[in-house]
């Protein structure tokens, strides 16, 4: 079975920075593309960055660019989403998905196209 395990939320000041872990097994890691995406309460889910495991090709929302980076260890089957300079208004819960990276380029900021989705983890960033 497929498992993505969301990791690493609490709480912290503005201006501070937190790093969440995205764990996944039961797919061939290294073959496919995570994302994380975001939901603040009322507002819909929003896709703030992605990593293709097969090429190394990441992309970021413009909201979090510049302080916000993913990578990934394929030997842990583990994606990072490191978080610097956090707002308030970076409070939400976060999430991490997975499908396979075909003309994901373009189209990664949908979540109707993340074929599985890991539990979340709730980021709270106080002023």
């Amino acid at each position: 079975d497929v498992q993505l395990q969301a990791s690493g939320g609490g709480l912290v000041q503005a201006g501070g920075s937190l790093r969440l872990s995205c764990a996944a097994s039961g797919f061939t890691f290294d073959r496919y593309a995570i994302g994380w995406f975001r939901q603040a309460p009322g507002k819909e889910r929003e896709g703030i960055s992605y990593i293709s495991n097969s090429d190394g090709s990441t992309d970021y929302a413009d909201s979090v660019k510049g302080r916000f980076t993913i990578s990934s260890d394929n030997a842990k089957n583990t994606v990072y989403l490191q978080m610097n300079s956090l707002k308030p208004e970076d409070t939400a819960v976060y999430y991490c998905a997975a499908r396979y990276p075909s003309a994901i380029k373009w189209v990664w900021r949908l979540p109707s196209i993340w074929d599985y989705w890991g539990q979340g983890t709730l980021v709270t960033v106080s002023s």
